[in-house]
């Protein structure tokens, strides 16, 4: 297995998270469950086949087919893909917000959405890329490939609205305890136009958001080799009590904590789909 991560510099690294090159063989399991972080995803398939189907009903049953390159919107369900067969994919992840001065959408469009990325980019622009990363050598020429692309649209300074800015500082500090009024009376805008702002360029709306990175917090105090007190994570990650909990746990992962945490094999988002969505 080869896993390469690309820590681009600035002024990519104020909204790209991370470039990274993955191959791996076939896994034991048919499909991992992908759970949602708030992000935006660019993925290129650099198999021979270039064709991979992304599994988006309850039960990770329904598939939609993609060729050569994907933008996996920001989302708040959890998705699926196929691990049956061995992997051979590079691609981009962005900080939240982070997508939105290179893809040029309203990002509320893309919630729990994929999108073949010559939507964005036009089928001949998208395929030049894949098939630059396909000659590339070796997983650093291939980050570097995505770079200079960034690099390319980037021209002319990318910027967030500061609003959307202020607000992300704020909502990563301290998920559980933010409220829209706070960031609406420090930037001097009305509630109404930050929530349409943000939506537009995060894709989620602020509480949306908030309930989101509060999952992800707990994610990372469930999976951290610490004694599990599953009041504590719930109390820790600002839940007001342990049903609250677990019925966000559900809502953003259609498994309850107990089965993520068997299911858990050291990816925080990627978990084997050992356990079926439950009854709702």
């Amino acid at each position: 297995m080869l896993s390469y991560r690309y820590k681009p510099g600035p002024p990519l690294d104020r909204f790209v998270e991370v470039i990274w090159v993955m191959q791996a063989p076939a896994a034991p399991h048919s499909k991992e469950r992908l759970l949602p972080d708030g992000s935006v995803e660019l993925v290129f398939d650099l198999g021979s086949s270039g064709r991979f189907p992304i599994f988006t009903n309850d039960n990770l049953t329904r598939s939609e087919l993609f060729r050569d390159s994907v933008v996996c919107g920001p989302h708040s369900q959890p998705f699926g893909i196929d691990t049956s067969t061995g992997t051979n994919v590079a691609g981009v992840h962005f900080k939240p917000g982070g997508a939105y001065p290179f893809l040029k959408l309203p990002f509320g469009e893309l919630h729990n959405q994929h999108v073949g990325l010559d939507t964005f980019w036009g089928h001949a622009t998208a395929t030049r890329v894949r098939e630059q990363l396909l000659e590339a050598p070796t997983p650093r020429a291939k980050a570097q490939i995505l770079e200079r692309q960034f690099l390319v649209i980037a021209t002319g300074q990318p910027e967030r609205h500061p609003a959307v800015a202020l607000a992300l500082n704020r909502f990563h500090a301290t998920p559980e305890a933010q409220k829209v009024s706070a960031v609406t009376d420090e930037i001097g805008i009305s509630k109404r136009h930050f929530i349409d702002i943000f939506r537009n360029e995060v894709g989620l709306t602020p509480k949306l958001f908030c309930r989101v990175r509060r999952f992800q917090q707990a994610l990372r105090q469930i999976t951290s080799g610490a004694r599990i007190d599953w009041p504590n994570v719930a109390l820790e990650s600002g839940y007001f009590d342990q049903a609250h909990f677990i019925h966000d746990f559900r809502a953003f992962s259609n498994i309850n904590p107990s089965a993520y945490l068997s299911d858990y094999q050291g990816h925080v988002n990627h978990v084997p789909v050992n356990h079926v969505a439950p009854n709702r």
